[in-house]
């Protein structure tokens, strides 16, 4: 077994490697109503352009939008026939402010947002996903979110969203996107909300964990916010929904035990990009990282049923694997970042010696799941396959990907919204948990 000494070797190289990554250009979509990918020196984009629907009632109706100010302080308005939520945050290199949106029938003026003004070089909008619209404004420079507001409609003015920039320099802008303070790992995405809440927030909360020595368990609800994943044709079920519900009862049938500590990736409709899932589970030294999904099968390309339990291969073990491993991999693209594997010089002999322990690890907790699980779940003809996930390659981190079922088949569909089956399957992936913990702090002691 490798030492804790070529973990922190690990821990230290994998850091520097994906800072050096993220530096590139992110991924954008372009000007005007529609937004559609723009490739980048990395290679083409991922995201899928989709076309602005034509009119349909049921969504809110943009109208208008108009910047104002200087290069100190800009504010963006957008009118809208009725209010609706949000979540904005920033990116860097190059810099830009993001603002998700439920769907929007844009009937802006032709051409609004090729002229910027302040802080703002331009913006454009459109369609992102089936339910999801996005607002994107490239910065003249670093700027931070001061105020995002929705003010609701009086004194014959229609209902307003409002975003409220001011200029910040570089330090103070990557600082604020690093959620851990440590920048040099990823500049990445600042939410609005977090710009008035106190930085000391977070490391008061986690202070009484640090004498919590019961092993981590993180659960993994795939998708959220923008990204809905998976959809029911028909009805109005998204996978995110689903796969939250499911992971929220999880954690609380865990935590009932009391031998262990659960750490959820999202507990809301939050976007969480690929590699913060994973960032999460690794600063929390967690001793299982299992990720929540469910699959649906493109339409003409027949049926499929049951529960799948994914680990990582870097050859799929089959088609169908390979698919699903590519759809899951591209949903960083709806959250407008641009994420690369890690570099093949960093997987050196330490990490090897990591990956192969935490590989048979995986494995073997795969195995203990699907034998749970059979007796209460209805399982896939072929339960355990192997796949590229980018969110199960935690190095130090046994993970699997649990794929609950398929929304494109009937009866699973079935099973995914009953909470009667929700909570048979909750009891057999709990059982499962504990088994394949005991056995591994039998034989490895209460240290990770």
């Amino acid at each position: 077994m490798s030492s804790r000494a070529n973990h922190l070797v690990l821990l230290g190289c994998s850091a520097l490697c994906v800072a050096a990554l993220l530096c590139g250009p992110m991924v954008g979509p372009s000007v005007g109503q529609g937004l559609a990918p723009q490739p980048t020196a990395q290679g083409p984009a991922s995201a899928t352009a989709v076309p602005n629907p034509a009119a349909v009632p049921n969504f809110p109706v943009a109208s208008d939008a108009r910047l104002a100010g200087d290069a100190r302080q800009t504010r963006f308005i957008l009118d809208l026939d009725k209010p609706v939520q949000f979540r904005a945050f920033a990116l860097a290199d190059p810099y830009r402010v993001v603002v998700d949106l439920p769907q929007v029938n844009f009937q802006l003026p032709a051409g609004i947002g090729a002229a910027g003004r302040g802080l703002v070089k331009a913006f454009r909008y459109g369609l992102v996903m089936p339910g999801g619209s996005r607002i994107v404004f490239d910065l003249s420079g670093p700027a931070k979110i001061a105020k995002s507001y929705v003010l609701e409609a009086a004194n014959g003015q229609p209902p307003r969203l409002v975003l409220e920039l001011e200029r910040a320099d570089r330090t103070a802008f990557v600082q604020s996107l690093a959620p851990e303070s440590r920048p040099e790992l990823r500049p990445g995405i600042a939410e609005a909300n977090a710009a008035a809440s106190q930085p000391e927030a977070p490391a008061a909360a986690a202070a009484p964990q640090a004498s919590d020595k019961r092993p981590v368990i993180v659960i993994d609800p795939g998708h959220g916010g923008a990204d809905n994943g998976t959809q029911a044709g028909g009805a109005d079920v998204m996978e995110k929904n689903l796969v939250l519900t499911f992971g929220l009862a999880l954690r609380d049938r865990i935590e009932k035990s009391g031998k262990y500590r659960v750490v959820m990736t999202r507990t809301d409709d939050t976007f969480v990009a690929l590699a913060d899932r994973v960032k999460v589970a690794r600063n929390e030294g967690a001793a299982l990282f299992v990720s929540i999904h469910a699959d649906a099968l493109p339409r003409g390309e027949g049926d499929a049923q049951g529960a799948t339990i994914y680990t990582l291969s870097d050859k799929a073990s089959d088609s169908e694997a390979e698919r699903l491993a590519d759809v899951e991999n591209k949903s960083d693209a709806i959250g407008g970042v641009n994420l690369t594997d890690e570099p093949t010089e960093v997987a050196d002999i330490l990490i090897d010696l990591v990956q192969r322990e935490t590989k048979t690890f995986s494995n073997r907790f795969a195995r203990i799941l699907m034998n749970e699980m059979k007796s209460t779940v209805r399982m896939h003809k072929h339960p355990l396959k192997s796949a590229g996930f980018r969110v199960l390659k935690a190095p130090d981190v046994p993970s699997v990907l649990v794929e609950l079922g398929y929304v494109s088949n009937k009866g699973d569909l079935e099973h995914l919204v009953s909470e009667n089956w929700r909570n048979k399957t909750v009891g057999s992936m709990a059982q499962a948990i504990d088994t394949f913990l005991a056995k591994r702090l039998a034989t490895a002691g209460p240290g990770k």
